[in-house]
């Protein structure tokens, strides 16, 4: 029931005009395939670094794995893209100039030989998305493949709460939900779940998906996204999926209606349960912890602090594990203006703003607003979270809103052989 609850959900058949105004259709033409180069690239974004497991897995063996997904992923968009045909990209080329100062700055070694290895790594991710572009038409097809590999790992992160409760939410994580079965931290756990969420809202406003389907997907996620008390996954999902809501309101009746119940719950709620949700927020934490935001202020004032040339100002030190000091540096402009400088700052930047712009120009639809909200959070996730330098599930989510943003394929026409005119005797034309 489950599985076709699911299909149902997230079924990739034509939309129709009168579901979705506004909207462009969903592409004919894509291959199933495709899905599961989206699924590959996913499951190289995962990582290899996280809580404890059930069963310990060796870190080689999780990046044998991730590092196989990337190259199964280029290889299969190759075969499928064959004859190399592309579309242009603003995102995926600010992406290829990003990777200059990653090479220049990886280049020196100064953090050593994986450095190269994370630029090579950067470059297959790139490529694959340049392959992909081919079917990057403003179409919902790459957002059901979003969400199919999300919710599976949060079904695989549920597994792992129901075969081991005590290591899926352990002591040293301050009793917060982790993989069990793979290792997740609390606050990817938190970032896939708000991204499903806020996807399955927006195409249940859009009559994508029938409400027993949304159900499904959005209360267990719901569930998973509290008990990993993230509270930047939980701002940066109110916050996007307002945006976009927002961006709905003049055009579907159903967004107003929503928008209007959401307001008055919330309310009700901030009432009702105000100390319960200030709890849950503080997490047990003291307000000096509060203010420095669980010691990640300390980490960026010495990374400020820290003596460096003109060249590793302008270009960075190369693609690391994004640590500063043998602690998460968990900012992605602080991350990238260590890693890529300068340079590597302004890119991201750039590539933020095009989105937004490009998102602003467009008119009112459901994929204009599931880039809104793909946008914004990770805008604000930014804040206390690292990846937009890197191949991480940011640059991922960024990219479907770009393939969300683009405009559908306009079809050329078959050339026609030109038919010589009939010869006409003088005698007939007089």
């Amino acid at each position: 029931m489950g599985r076709d609850l699911m299909r149902g959900a997230l079924s990739g058949g034509p939309d129709t005009a009168g579901a979705r105004p506004g909207a462009a259709p969903s592409p004919a033409g894509t291959p199933k395939a495709v899905g599961i180069v989206w699924a590959l690239l996913a499951l190289n974004t995962l990582g290899s670094a996280g809580a404890k497991t059930v069963v310990p897995l060796p870190r080689s063996l999780i990046q044998m794995a991730t590092m196989g997904a990337l190259v199964s992923a280029f290889a299969l968009a190759l075969a499928l893209n064959l004859r190399l045909r592309i579309r242009a990209s603003a995102f995926v080329f600010l992406l290829t100039l990003l990777l200059v100062p990653s090479v220049i700055s990886s280049a020196n070694l100064e953090v050593g030989y994986g450095a190269l290895f994370r630029c090579a790594r950067l470059s297959l991710f790139i490529g694959t998305l340049w392959l992909l572009t081919r079917w990057w038409d403003g179409s919902l097809a790459f957002v059901r493949h979003h969400i199919r590999m999300y919710f599976a790992v949060l079904v695989l992160v549920a597994a792992g709460l129901v075969v081991s409760p005590g290591t899926a939410m352990p002591e040293y994580y301050g009793g917060r939900l982790v993989g069990a079965l793979w290792p997740l931290t609390p606050p990817q756990i938190g970032q896939y779940a708000a991204i499903i969420i806020g996807l399955t809202v927006l195409l249940l406003l859009g009559r994508q998906v029938d409400r027993t389907s949304a159900v499904v997907i959005i209360v267990p996620s719901i569930v998973l996204l509290l008990l990993t008390h993230t509270r930047t996954a939980t701002l940066g999902l109110l916050i996007g999926l307002v945006l976009a809501i927002g961006s709905l309101v003049l055009t579907s009746s159903a967004a107003r209606r929503f928008f209007a119940w959401t307001v008055v719950c919330a309310l009700v709620a901030a009432v009702a349960f105000s100390s319960a949700l200030q709890s849950w927020y503080l997490r047990g934490q003291s307000q000096e912890n509060m203010s420095n935001l669980t010691g990640r202020a300390k980490v960026w004032d010495a990374l400020l602090a820290a003596p460096r040339s003109t060249g590793e100002k302008v270009f960075g030190m190369g693609l690391s594990d994004k640590s500063f000091g043998g602690l998460p540096i968990d900012n992605s402009w602080l991350a990238v203006y260590h890693e890529q400088g300068l340079i590597g700052v302004s890119i991201v930047a750039t590539l933020i703003l095009v989105l937004g712009g490009v998102a602003l120009l467009r008119p009112p639809s459901l994929p204009r607003a599931c880039a809104i909200f793909l946008i914004s959070y990770c805008a604000i996730s930014s804040y206390t979270e690292a990846g937009l330098g890197d191949a991480s599930p940011y640059l991922l989510h960024l990219a479907l809103a770009a393939s969300l943003l683009a405009a559908p394929a306009t079809a050329t026409a078959v050339p026609t052989a030109d038919v010589p005119a009939r010869h006409v005797p003088r005698w007939a034309r007089r």
